[in-house]
């Protein structure tokens, strides 16, 4: 509790000096807003863009749904397929190497303005954690606990289910974390792509009509959005691995 305390009060300092420096600087407000500028657009601007949240939450989830659908299945492929590793992995990296904001627009040209783009935007963004996180807990399954499930005739997928997946479980939910935090920034992404609706989109027509205070406000909510999808994935995983305490 006392950490949080601490951060709220060094928060509220940093705000307090970019508050005093802009007044003092006389820094135009279209270049950079005053915290307490981008605080009353943030509530008295709703009504303007609260039709954007919804579809850039419903994006996140989707996007999260399959980024965790295709990281556990790569990962237990290459982990029961042990010879995919040498021709699988190296192309997980390389698509890591590849800016997302170059492939985007490649992918309106081949599956359009829907939704299935989107998905695929923030699911090449947050399924990486999720397959490399799986793998390295995998791996770190005890050699001798598998070694008497072996003497003891477990076959190669009960030793899987049983042992080398409850331990890789942390593991699991520390990629599914750092994915769930990517989420949003992919979402974000694929909304600049040709969205009529979403933060992505709002930060567009704020940015052209040079309302930096709004381009703030979705900034704010996209923070919000990212520690309110790590909170959910913390609380899940308290939940699920009451057993490491």
């Amino acid at each position: 509790m006392i950490k949080y305390i601490k951060f709220l009060i060094f928060f509220i300092s940093l705000l307090t000096i970019w508050e005093v420096l802009v007044r003092i600087l006389h820094v135009d407000e279209y270049t950079l807003p005053t915290p307490s500028a981008i605080f009353i657009s943030f509530f008295n601007d709703f009504s303007t863009y609260h039709v954007h949240l919804y579809p850039t939450i419903q994006l996140v989830i989707l996007g999260m749904i399959c980024s965790v659908i295709c990281g556990v299945f790569v990962a237990v492929l290459l982990r029961l397929v042990p010879v995919l590793n040498d021709y699988i992995y190296p192309l997980l990296i390389m698509s890591q190497n590849v800016p997302v904001i170059v492939i985007a627009p490649l992918l309106v040209i081949w599956f359009g303005f829907g939704i299935l783009p989107k998905l695929i935007v923030i699911t090449l963004v947050c399924f990486f954690p999720i397959t490399v996180s799986l793998l390295e807990g995998f791996n770190e399954t005890d050699k001798d606990l598998e070694k008497y499930m072996k003497m003891m005739g477990a076959t190669r997928l009960e030793r899987f289910f049983k042992l080398e997946w409850p331990n890789s479980m942390p593991f699991f939910f520390n990629g599914l974390k750092i994915a769930g935090t990517y989420s949003v920034m992919g979402a974000i992404i694929s909304e600049w792509l040709g969205s009529d609706k979403g933060l992505g989109k709002f930060m567009l027509i704020a940015q052209r009509a040079f309302q930096v205070d709004q381009v703030f406000v979705a900034i704010v909510w996209i923070i919000i959005f990212a520690m309110v999808m790590y909170s959910i994935i913390y609380i899940i995983q308290r939940i699920i691995l009451r057993w490491q305490r």
